[in-house]
């Protein structure tokens, strides 16, 4: 009988392969030569899976988001909104190496969608859809009477993707600047601040 072979498997070993050359040397390491070397294919055959290092490049983000989202996935509607909000954002800030790990794909993701519109719009997507996450979670603790500061939902949501962004970037180019220590501080401070009149 031949051999049957499971394609979904494959992408996700290419993913995988792709994932490691980005974290040893940068979006520049991770040629489709040398992905499809490290994968062990042909050249031409890595193509039958992603036609493009674009769409390649995009499903190693969707793995880096996966990541972020297993780390958020904990059963968050049984806590407060506030709470859940504190989760989220802790879940999402570069605390641990896996997440340092997901950080450094994303910025190499970000690199790659200043010249591609495909992938620049893929990120906006994210972007859009982790604004209304915050946005609903804020609405809720607002109700709650958790969140009491007068500051608009807007401006915190805009305060944290701003945090979340600076810290992926300096855990990565100034770690000294962005330790773990440091990152949990500004969180605290956020979210004591916000639960003041």
């Amino acid at each position: 009988m031949p051999k049957v072979i499971d394609h979904d498997e494959r992408r996700a070993h290419i993913v995988e392969v792709t994932w490691g050359l980005i974290m040893r040397g940068g979006l520049e390491a991770a040629t489709m030569r040398e992905i499809a070397e490290a994968a062990g294919f042909a050249n031409g055959a890595l193509k039958r899976y992603f036609p493009s290092k674009d769409v390649l490049v995009e499903a190693t983000f969707e793995r880096a988001l996966s990541m972020v989202n297993t780390e958020v996935g904990e059963p968050v509607e049984q806590r407060s909104a506030f709470e859940a909000l504190r989760a989220l954002c802790s879940a999402t800030m570069p605390l641990d190496a896996k997440r340092v790990t997901a950080g450094r794909v994303l910025l190499a993701f970000w690199e790659m969608s200043l010249s591609n519109k495909r992938l620049h719009d893929r990120y906006l997507v994210h972007l859009k859809a982790w604004r209304a996450l915050l946005t609903d979670h804020i609405r809720r603790a607002r109700a709650e009477g958790d969140i009491r500061t007068a500051v608009p939902d807007a401006q915190l949501v805009d305060e944290l993707v701003l945090l979340h962004a600076g810290a992926n970037v300096m855990s990565l180019v100034g770690a000294r600047y962005s330790t773990r220590k440091l990152q949990k501080a500004h969180l605290d401070a956020f979210f004591e601040r916000v639960a003041q009149p």
